[in-house]
Parts: structure tokens; sequence; C-alpha cells
């Protein structure tokens, strides 16, 4: 997953842009951007674009369901888990314990509706309350389900009283670089995919790409996106380059020549066991996008 585009449940005409922005995931959102009044028609109005222009689409397909505590994940899984979506996103998401809640009601919708046991995935929103950045240890091994980690600053943001989220240069905080970091950490922990959080002024396309290009030399794979204009930036920042696509094929190549050592020389540069463990999920990252070696 490199890009992942939130499209309002309760918009015909924005899904209709999402399903072709050219995203990896489309995240069909039943919770921030729909009004309360309007969760019933959000619901209804998504079920029915999803199963009508599935086809339309070479995107996942995941839905952001209202968090536990609302008493409306219920309701969502009802209407949405007969149109047979990839993944549930889950926010507010306060531990591991949360996804096992989740997958355990997604197991009995996936029975009722005809699908396979465990095959719509969990990614969840780990930080957008205290506890859930202080539980975030608790994601490792906590579902075969989890499909990755992301993280959210506007939420906790409200939750600890804090005024902004960045500084006067643009730069997040302390609190929100913390959580940023958890979220890389508990995404290694748990050796799932760790998904960057979105960035809200689409306008200021330098400011985004530079956040991207952080993002992926920080460790995330991904970014979401709350604009189709942003998905193109994204995917170019996350997709590995010809170059480091052949480089890493070059020592993971090298190390099997030679029997799988604890290290390797290639043009006079030596090269370690961590050397190749980069190499081998930069692979798996351009396998994921289409790039081979």
């Amino acid at each position: 997953m490199r890009s992942l585009l939130f499209v309002p449940g309760d918009s015909e005409r924005k899904l209709e842009k999402g399903f072709g922005a050219g995203a990896d995931v489309v995240i069909v959102d039943l919770e921030d951007s729909v009004a309360p009044q309007n969760k019933a028609t959000a619901r209804a109005v998504a079920a029915r674009f999803i199963v009508e222009r599935r086809g339309q689409t070479t995107s996942a397909i995941y839905i952001r369901v209202n968090d536990l505590s609302t008493g409306l994940t219920d309701d969502d899984l009802a209407a949405l888990v007969a149109a047979k979506p990839d993944g549930i996103m889950l926010p507010k998401s306060n531990s591991g314990q949360d996804v096992q809640h989740l997958s355990a009601k997604l197991r009995v919708r996936e029975a009722e509706n005809g699908l396979p046991d465990g095959s719509i995935r969990i990614l969840p929103i780990i930080t957008e309350t205290p506890a859930g950045i202080l539980a975030a240890a608790t994601y490792t091994g906590a579902s075969a389900r989890l499909a990755g980690l992301t993280w959210g600053a506007e939420d906790l943001s409200a939750a600890i009283g804090a005024r902004s989220t960045r500084d006067e240069q643009g730069r997040y905080t302390d609190v929100f670089r913390h959580a940023r970091l958890t979220t890389i950490l508990a995404a290694g922990a748990a050796e799932v995919a760790a998904i960057d959080t979105v960035f809200p002024n689409f306008r200021d396309m330098a400011a985004f790409a530079a956040e991207c290009a952080e993002a992926e030399r920080d460790g995330f794979t991904g970014k979401m996106a709350i604009h189709p204009d942003q998905v193109p930036v994204i995917n170019a920042a996350f997709t590995p380059s010809v170059e480091a696509v052949r480089q890493s094929a070059a020592i993971v190549a090298a190390f099997e020549a030679a029997g799988n050592p604890g290290v390797v020389g290639i043009d006079g540069k030596m090269y370690d066991r961590p050397h190749l463990r980069l190499a081998e999920r930069l692979l798996a990252r351009a396998r994921a996008a289409g790039i081979s070696a």
C-alpha cells in the first residue's frame, strides 16, 4: 500500500472520482467526513456504489467505520460487509484488543455473507487517543487480519487539548513527532506496513512532496491522501527507483551466491545482514508496485 485515498461515503460524485484516482487503496469514509445525520445515508450510498462500480477500479477498497465507542460500528459492518470490502480502517483504536474485538465482529459478518473467514483485513489508526499511543506495542501478534498501522494527529490534538499539531515552521511538535515515531516502531515490531498520516493542505504540493520523501526515508511504506491530486505524488515518492531496485537485487544475489554469509563485498563496498534485510524489503515494495528487478 503506497497511496490510500479518503473518499466521503455519502457522495457518489466523490466516490466516482476517488475510484478513478489511481490510489492503491480507496478508503470509503463513514466517520469524520460524514455528518451524524447522514450516517445511514452514507452506508446505503457506499454499499450500493461499491457493488455497482467495483469492476471500474483497480484499487483495493477499505471502509473507515465509526470507532467502537460510538455504538455505530455494528451498523456500519451490517451495511458494508455484504459489499465485500478488502479491509476495514478502525479509527481511535486503543490497543490490539480493539483489533481483536473488530476481528470477532468481522468473522460473524463474513460467515453471514458467505465470505472466507479472515478475508477482510484491518488497518487501525493507533494514535488518535493517548491510550492508543501508550498501547502501541500490543498490536504485535494481535490478529492475522492486521494489514498495517497508521496514525492521526487531529483527533489526538483534540483529546489532549493541543492548540496546534505543528510549529511555526510547519514541523510537527514533540507530542505528534512522538506519535509518528511510535507508529513506525509499532509497525516494525508487528512486521506490518507503516502508513503515514494525511497532509491537510492539498494545495501546497511542494511541502506535501517533501513530507512524503521524509516519510519514505524514515521507514513508512505509504501515505494517506485527502485529495486525488495527492495520489500521484505519493505513488512517486513510495515507488522504489529503478536504480534502487537494481542495487537491492545485486545485494540479494551476492548473498545467495556466497552462501548467505554475514558480509559480502560488491564493487569494493561491504554489505552486512541489515543491508540484506533492507534490500529484501525494498524488493518486496517494488514487486507490490509492479516493478521487477
